[in-house]
């Protein structure tokens, strides 16, 4: 059964990469989200769609916490929310349960919101699918390449080597 969830934090060609590079991730959509209550303003984010047989939505929440700094409340995060942005209660409870589960593997609190999604704005094409397209830019090079190998080193089990292998 193919599920959608979406994942905001740093930039969206970072998540946008990381998402891309899992095992049983269908497709990843990579621009802005809004959500319902306070943050009703958009953020840069991605929304996920992923296989519930081949990789668990607590899996995502994981990789998306070890990812991004989920720790830092910095002068950005307007545009960069912490965010996991849920589709239905479901999502939003097992979301929770994964922030408060591995809360104390992080040295501070985790500043990572669970909202729902409301709104999404794609990026225009010539970003899309930026860092797989892109890989020797300096950007990718310097800030994505260190977190893919995070993703590689926490996340074997799930990441997919055949496109990480150039790391």
């Amino acid at each position: 059964m193919v599920s959608k969830i979406g994942f905001g934090g740093s930039c969206h060609w970072c998540t946008e990469a990381i998402f891309l590079s899992l095992k049983g991730v269908v497709a990843v959509q990579q621009g802005w989200i809004a959500s319902d209550g306070q943050n009703s303003t958009f953020s840069e984010a991605v929304i996920v769609e992923f296989d519930e047989r081949a990789i668990a939505i607590q899996t995502l929440i994981a990789v998306h916490l070890y990812t991004h700094s989920c720790t830092i409340n910095h002068s950005m995060r307007d545009k960069y929310r912490s965010a996991v942005y849920t589709f239905n209660e479901r999502q939003a409870m097992a979301a929770q349960n994964v922030i408060d589960a591995l809360q104390p593997e992080f040295k501070s609190a985790i500043i990572t919101k669970v909202i729902p999604y409301k709104r999404f704005r794609l990026n225009s094409d010539s970003y899309l699918n930026y860092y797989y397209s892109n890989p020797d830019k300096p950007f990718c090079q310097n800030v994505v390449n260190p977190k893919l190998r995070v993703l590689l080193a926490r996340f074997a089990n799930v990441a997919d080597a055949g496109k990480l292998s150039h790391l």
